[in-house]
């Protein structure tokens, strides 16, 4: 329900603002919860049946021809885990991929929320273009993390 009425310029201004603010708050709340809080086995992360391993975003989303174009976040941050080329094969660093997948994938969870939000100050239907745009820069990050996370878990039982 629109609340503030504002002019057309600053409805683009404070969504630009807005958006880059959402992401870094999300990164941060992500990235403020310790290591033992997130569990790759927990309600949130876990697989489901459906999701076979990965195979379902394999095949439904091509996944493996567009993941590498993907950015890694943790680039951004001074002491990121970077997940984007994986050198380190012991079992304890695999272990710290799987939660910090989990974690990238609550960040992006997070990021989706606040769409909502610009109802407050701009027109109606420009919540339906928020939270496509929220689902369009989110959702292939979450896809990458629920299709990498199998097969980690899957090299560290082979060991």
């Amino acid at each position: 329900m629109r609340i503030f009425f504002i002019s057309t310029e600053w409805i683009l201004i404070l969504s630009v603002v807005l958006w880059f603010t959402f992401q870094h708050v999300a990164e941060y709340i992500a990235h403020k919860i310790p290591n033992q809080w997130i569990s790759p086995n927990a309600f949130l992360f876990k697989e489901r049946r459906w999701e076979k391993g990965g195979a379902f975003y394999s095949k439904v989303f091509k996944v493996k021809k567009w993941k590498r174009f993907l950015p890694d976040g943790a680039a951004a941050r001074k002491n990121g885990y970077r997940k984007k080329n994986l050198t380190d094969f012991s079992t304890e660093n695999l272990e710290l991929f799987l939660v910090e997948s989990c974690r990238a994938e609550l960040m992006h969870l997070l990021a989706i929320v606040p769409f909502w939000i610009f109802g407050l100050f701009a027109p109606a239907e420009i919540i339906i273009y928020m939270f496509i745009y929220a689902l369009a820069v989110n959702l292939p990050c979450i896809i990458v993390q629920r299709f990498n996370r199998p097969r980690i878990k899957k090299l560290i039982e082979r060991r």
